[in-house]
Parts: C-alpha cells; sequence; structure tokens
C-alpha cells in the first residue's frame, strides 16, 4: 500500500510539472507572435501612406477581404487598383487608442480606434473609425486576411 501511495505521488508530482511546463511554455509563443502582429500592423501602416504596392501584396492574402466604412466588400485586386491607381491615398493614419491584439494559435485579431485623412476611391475621407484587423500565420508569415472600417459618429 506505502509503495503504490508512493508512485500515485510520483506521477502527480510528475503530471503537475508537466501541465507546468506547458502552459509556460505557451506564454512566450504567444507573447512573441503578439509582437510580430504588431510589428506587421506597424510594416502594414507605413505600406499604406506610402502606397508600396509590393509590400501590399506580400501583406494582404490571396483572398483578402476588405470591408469598407460604407459597408463595400473588396477583394485583393480592387484594393491594389486603387491604390495603383491613385484613387485611395493616406496621408495619415493615427492610433487614438491602444492596439489590442489577441492572438490565437496561427491566427490573430487585432481591433483599434483610427483617425484617418487622405482619399478613398477618389473621395475625400477624414474621421475616426473603428478597426478590426484579422491576421493568419503561415509558413511564410503573418498575413492579412481580412480588415473592417467602422465610421464612428464624430464628438
Amino acid at each position: 500500500m506505502k509503495r503504490f501511495i508512493s508512485c500515485l505521488a510520483i506521477n502527480i508530482a510528475l503530471l503537475s510539472f508537466a501541465f507546468g511546463q506547458s502552459s509556460t511554455s505557451q506564454q512566450p509563443a504567444t507573447s512573441t507572435s503578439e509582437k510580430e502582429v504588431r510589428q506587421m500592423i506597424e510594416k502594414y501602416r507605413s505600406a499604406i501612406l506610402q502606397r508600396d504596392i509590393a509590400t501590399l501584396e506580400k501583406i494582404w492574402a490571396d483572398d483578402y477581404v476588405f470591408v469598407n466604412a460604407g459597408g463595400d466588400v473588396l477583394a485583393k485586386t480592387e484594393r491594389l487598383a486603387n491604390i495603383k491607381s491613385g484613387a485611395t491615398t493616406l496621408d495619415s493614419i493615427n492610433e487614438e487608442e491602444n492596439v489590442i491584439v489577441r492572438v490565437y494559435q496561427n491566427s490573430a485579431v487585432a481591433t483599434s480606434r483610427v483617425t484617418l485623412k487622405g482619399q478613398y476611391s477618389g473621395q475625400p475621407i477624414s474621421g475616426e473609425y473603428r478597426s478590426i484587423l484579422v491576421w493568419v500565420k503561415d509558413s511564410g508569415g503573418w498575413q492579412l486576411v481580412s480588415n473592417q472600417l467602422t465610421a464612428l459618429k464624430p464628438k
């Protein structure tokens, strides 16, 4: 009986150590992924401002979908065409609050409030928006698969 209790105690200790190790080892991975996504958000912001088509082609996944503040849905090819033609140009993108990034294994969702100034599809834009960015990580790194802007009422 004593031998059984000793074996049980050792197994419980080993299991608790193993579970403790697995949760601890996941935390740095999430932290690393969050940092990577934050870096990609800044890279995306710079590419949009500079109208860097080559970088945007890499950032946007082939099946990328954008839902603009008017509710229109645009694919990657349509967004690229707007930027190439000059119909969409942004003078500034200012984060009005901390960007919240939540990582889920190989995907991440980033939310924030931004102020945009510039031109979208040939029309002047200026105002505050709620932004949602959906990122997915594959063997090539993080790519933006979808984002949506929702116009906020002027204060």
